[in-house]
């Protein structure tokens, strides 16, 4: 309870203030005439002009509200290193036990700093500030961070806080921690695919005093070891890492740990490149002109990211009409320059109803099945041509492509069907229009040009009558072919019977011939959406392997996978920590990355105190180890209300303030009632009795 004197004038201020302006003046005139009476008078006046100003006597009811200590608990990554957690947990349970004996406080605690799988770093302030966020900065005495010293949101300004009262730290870990990272220097985000990429790095030891070393590092991409080196700790070291395929390359540099160092986990370093493709080179040969020719020029002509080189063969060599040399052809076809000179710079070669003419000495497609086997591309798109003793099968060629032809030509009305295995691979599965009984809502062709029996590793995505295979698929040491055994895909294009998805099929197969990875039929692929890591799994098998996930910090867990559409896997897993994640499906291995490429959780995961320092100290806070010798070091909590020290050697400060919440008051007006009247009624009667002598 307490009390207190206010003023409610019963007029505006200006009236009051006139009053008081004539009161003074009238004072000074009776003191000035020696008027008899005069202070009566005046102790008259003053008290009426004292009832205008009506001072109002009140009364406070008020509850004490409680001091508010702020505890925030680090459970970060680095804190589960070594004994921390421990040591957080029994230093948590002291500070309980402390304020325990001290009813006057309210603690609050608030666990901060675990990986959420969108936050990089350790951030404790964050956490205080909301902690405190409903809570008037007056009644809040003090905050305590139990943590490692690794925060990466400490103020510039101890303002900045939201409060002043002392901030302290208990400091886990050992000055004695030691270990090793990987520091990168130089870090390329794109590089062109077939070029290499100079990555650089540094290897630095925590710990050690600043003394240098060997250690032995290996730099993987995409998971396959690319070389090892042993290199010096404090030593810049560049490294070439040619980038292979379009999309993000993904760069490990791993080094081998010291002795009894914290932890293994920032020993590797991620680098992520992006691989760009210049346009490909597309030798598109074309035998006698066709209605279907030009269907393939324009799928070829229509990709910006296409380099066309396209012959139509107009005439054999043979052939004598008595037509001018040099009214031949515009441009001879050069075969040793395609075929011998410049063969690999083409990434797909296609054949569109060629025929042997003489044109192409055998000795070319020997060269052609060697480019295939060495990685190159291949697509043979056959016409009644390919029946005859003028088939290329009759060439080297007969070893690198998928079936041979009987000799006999299908001319009836047909629809290409998806086959059993094409439904499950990616060129042909849910290809539009494409239904799994029944007739496919596109036109019919009217050519089949038949073949043997496929031979091993072949693979039939569309067929015909009687199972008849339509288009073929093989791989052929590390290039690709493809065989399409009718010459009738233009009708689609052209719209007959309503046509059909040329350009995509056309599409998918030009882009499986030349990898790209998303038409891989085995393939592991891993993708972060929001709060979630998207697990899909594409093979040919009838059922899915067993997909592993491994996260940052090394823990492994299944991923439950659900059919999606017939030959693709689904599943998906919470995100819960930043950093390189490594699924593995039998022989498949897929890497993705959350979040930055390398967290600052554990770029340095030694314990310190510097980084807490110049805040803490600013707020008049202290720093203590607590866990040097494995064993609790507490200090003592200490409440204070005035003093301006708020810490000592083995002692901490929290304020004890006097907040106070209001819960009733009462008002008495000095001049209203009777208590006014007779106060009044006095002064008159006096100054009347006074005047009556």
């Amino acid at each position: 309870m307490s009390f207190g004197l206010v003023w409610s004038p019963l007029v505006p201020l200006l009236a009051l203030a006139a009053a008081a302006i004539a009161v003074v003046v009238l004072s000074l005139l009776l003191l000035v005439s020696r008027t008899r009476g005069a202070w009566w008078r005046i102790g008259a006046m003053a008290l009426a002009l004292l009832a205008l100003a009506n001072p109002v006597f009140t009364q406070e009811d008020r509850d004490p509200l409680k001091t508010v200590v702020a505890v925030v608990l680090d459970r970060s990554a680095s804190q589960s290193l070594a004994d921390r957690t421990r040591m957080t947990d029994e230093a948590k349970a002291a500070i309980e036990r402390s304020f325990g004996r001290s009813p006057g406080f309210e603690v609050r605690y608030v666990d901060a700093g675990a990986s959420d799988g969108q936050t990089d770093g350790t951030h404790l302030f964050e956490a205080l500030r909301g902690l405190v966020s409903d809570v008037p900065a007056e009644r809040i005495g003090g905050a305590i961070l139990i943590t490692d010293g690794q925060v990466h949101d400490v103020p510039g300004q101890a303002a900045a806080i939201g409060f002043q009262a002392p901030v302290h730290a208990l400091i886990t870990g050992r000055s004695t921690d030691r270990d090793r990272r990987v520091v990168l220097t130089q870090t390329p985000r794109f590089g062109i695919v077939g070029q290499t990429q100079t990555v650089g790095f540094r290897i630095e030891d925590n710990g050690t005093g600043g003394r240098a070393a060997e250690a032995a590092v290996t730099v993987k991409r995409d998971g396959e070891t690319i070389e090892r080196r042993t290199v010096t700790t404090g030593a810049t070291t560049m490294v070439q890492v040619p980038v292979t395929h379009a999309g993000a390359n993904i760069v490990e540099i791993e080094v081998d740990g010291l002795d009894n160092e914290l932890t293994a986990i920032n020993n590797r370093a991620v680098v992520i490149i992006d691989g760009i493709r210049e346009k490909l080179r597309v030798l598109l040969v074309s035998g006698e002109p066709h209605a279907g020719e030009r269907t393939w020029r324009n799928l070829l002509k229509s990709d910006a990211g296409v380099d066309l080189v396209h012959f139509t063969i107009l005439r054999p060599p043979e052939k004598q009409d008595g037509t001018p040399i040099n009214e031949l052809s515009l441009i001879a076809f050069p075969t040793r320059e395609l075929f011998q000179i410049k063969i690999r710079e083409f990434d797909l070669i296609i054949f569109d109803r060629y025929a042997q003419q003489g044109v192409l000495p055998l000795i070319y497609f020997e060269n052609i099945a060697r480019y295939v086997r060495n990685g190159g591309a291949l697509l043979v798109a056959a016409g009644p041509e390919h029946a005859t003793s003028a088939s290329i099968n009759d060439t080297p060629l007969e070893t690198i492509l998928p079936a041979a032809p009987t000799g006999d030509v299908m001319e009836r009305p047909f629809h290409a069907r998806v086959s059993e295995l094409g439904r499950r691979h990616p060129v042909t599965r849910a290809l539009p229009g494409s239904t799994t009984e029944g007739t496919p809502q596109w036109s019919r062709w009217f050519r089949l040009i038949e073949s043997r029996t496929p031979g091993q590793g072949s693979t039939t995505v569309m067929d015909g009558p009687d199972n008849r295979p339509v288009l073929m698929l093989q791989r052929q040491g590390e290039g690709r072919v493809a065989l399409l055994l009718s010459d009738h895909i233009w009708l689609w294009a052209r719209g007959y019977e309503g046509g059909g998805p040329h350009l995509e099929l056309l599409r998918r197969l030009s882009h499986w011939l030349m990898r790209e990875p998303e038409l891989e039929e085995e393939s592991l692929r891993l993708a972060v959406r929001g709060r979630q890591l998207a697990v899909e799994l594409q093979t040919m098998a009838e059922a899915p392997a067993e997909v592993t996930l491994t996260t940052p910090s090394g823990r492994s867990q299944t991923v439950a996978m659900q059919a999606a559409e017939p030959g693709l896997w689904r599943g998906q897993v919470e995100v819960t920590e930043l950093g390189l994640w490594r699924a593995q499906a039998g022989t498949l291995t897929r890497l993705v990355n959350v979040g930055p490429a390398n967290p600052r959780e554990f770029t340095d995961v030694t314990s310190t105190l510097q980084v807490l320092e110049p805040l803490v100290r600013a707020t008049g806070g202290g720093l203590w180890r607590i866990s040097e010798n494995g064993s609790l070091t507490m200090p003592r909590i200490v409440p204070t209300r005035s003093a301006n020290a708020l810490r000592g050697e083995d002692w901490l400060g929290i304020r004890q303030r006097d907040a106070s919440v209001v819960r009733g008051i009462g008002i008495l007006p000095a001049f209203a009632g009777v208590l006014g009247l007779i106060l009044l009624l006095g002064a008159l009667t006096l100054v009347w009795a006074r005047e009556g002598r």
